[in-house]
């Protein structure tokens, strides 16, 4: 804990990450820092709200890619439903695309999973002491790919089209006309500079725009 920050109480905090061997070592090395506390664990993505509402953490550390919901997703349900806890995302995935979404989740920090404990543990008071704290070189990145080409409708498509769901798989579950399923795609493909729908959903996955 640092002069400039004093707190009475140590900082509540709610890790998310599906790998167990990794939620349990983070969770053991940030119980040792005396000003932190990790309150509750999730190995899911759509366990993190009904996580936040009862243990009513200061900081969600969120890794991205999570089963049922991603971090990025959860990060905006959390802000609706848990307004009073700050979202630090947590990831193997330093894409420039990823930092943009986590931002426009309202995130409060970025940080990829290499740096030091010490590291994310300043984070997380910087976080919580009302600052937004990004990794230097993915925000470098993200300033220079600029934005995602991709609509929100079009990203809905390319991942309702993962694992080879057909066009008739994602209209019907999109609620949209299988021409109209054709037309995204068609899109997409033409963004990403593919030739298909599985390379465009690969491209933008690479990128962090899905």
């Amino acid at each position: 804990m640092t002069d400039e920050t004093p707190r009475a109480h140590p900082v509540r905090v709610l890790l998310a990450e599906d790998q167990g061997m990794m939620r349990g070592a983070l969770a053991l090395l940030l119980g040792m820092e005396e000003d932190i506390e990790v309150v509750a664990q999730v190995a899911a993505g759509d366990e993190i709200v009904d996580a936040a509402l009862t243990h009513r953490p200061d900081i969600a550390l969120l890794d991205i890619e999570l089963p049922g919901l991603s971090g990025l997703d959860a990060a905006a349900e959390l802000r609706e439903r848990v307004p009073g806890c700050r979202v630090l995302i947590l990831t193997t995935f330093g894409r420039p695309g990823y930092l943009r979404r986590a931002m426009d989740a309202g995130a409060a920090g970025f940080l990829v999973k290499d740096g030091p404990v010490e590291e994310l543990a300043g984070a997380i008071r910087r976080v919580l002491a009302g600052e937004t704290v990004v990794d230097p070189a993915l925000a470098a990145a993200a300033l220079s790919a600029g934005p995602s080409p991709l609509t929100g409708r079009e990203c809905d498509v390319l991942r309702a089209s993962a694992d080879g769901a057909t066009v008739a798989d994602v209209a019907a579950v999109l609620h949209l006309s299988e021409s109209t399923v054709r037309n995204y795609l068609s899109a997409a493909i033409g963004k990403t500079g593919t030739r298909n729908r599985a390379e465009a959903l690969r491209s933008a996955r690479q990128r962090g725009w899905v």
